[in-house]
């Protein structure tokens, strides 16, 4: 099963032009199985999400990117927002006592968004993201470097923006995914890898 991790849009994420439904439509004709929306600091309308999973027969999960004094974090699990900003650390032990996980977004973005070598120092940190298509190859090398070297699993998103990026990196599954409970499961077991979604219709 394939899912893109990471995917913003016009409606929570300025940065964005992707309409939603546009969005979801891309994705579900380029043949992706799922996405994640993972708006800036903010849930997507998970009412929405269901009414364009259903229309679309599409898996659609509302994670968030949550900025932290030191970079990004994927977040999935969390049914509130940290009422402030928060560390790093702090986020991500928040995100493991409610029973989630948190993914090191782009961690060698180079715009002062990505974590970096922090993600020696955080345990509990489930995943790394070590494809990104808004990321330079050097940095995503970077990342998958840093992935092995502290045993983390290794997930792939097209952090897409435009819908051009939509499911240019992704992340394989092993066992099919029905919902956010599911994904948090299978990323913990790590039946999981970073997908280059053009490399893998070519196999």
């Amino acid at each position: 099963m394939i899912i893109d991790m990471h995917f913003h849009t016009n409606y929570f994420s300025e940065c964005s032009i992707i309409n939603p439904e546009e969005g979801v439509k891309t994705a579900k004709k380029i043949g992706v199985d799922g996405i994640c929306i993972t708006e800036h600091d903010e849930f997507f309308d998970r009412k929405l999400a269901q009414k364009l999973q259903s229309r679309y027969n599409i898996l659609i999960i509302v994670g968030v990117e949550i900025m932290t004094y030191e970079g990004d974090i994927l977040c999935f699990g969390l049914e509130k927002l940290p009422n402030k900003k928060l560390h790093v650390a702090e986020l991500v032990d928040h995100v493991y006592t409610k029973g989630g996980v948190s993914i090191a977004a782009h961690p060698y973005r180079e715009n002062d968004r990505g974590i970096g070598d922090y993600i020696k120092s955080l345990p509990k940190l489930d995943a790394v993201e070590t494809l990104n298509s808004n990321t330079k190859k050097v940095n995503n090398i970077k990342a998958f470097k840093s992935a092995d070297d502290y045993e983390k699993i290794k997930v792939g998103g097209s952090d897409a923006h435009t819908l051009s990026q939509i499911g240019s990196y992704a992340t394989y599954f092993e066992n099919k995914i029905n919902s956010e409970k599911e994904l948090i499961k299978e990323i913990k077991k790590g039946s999981c890898e970073a997908l280059n979604l053009k490399e893998y219709y070519k196999r």
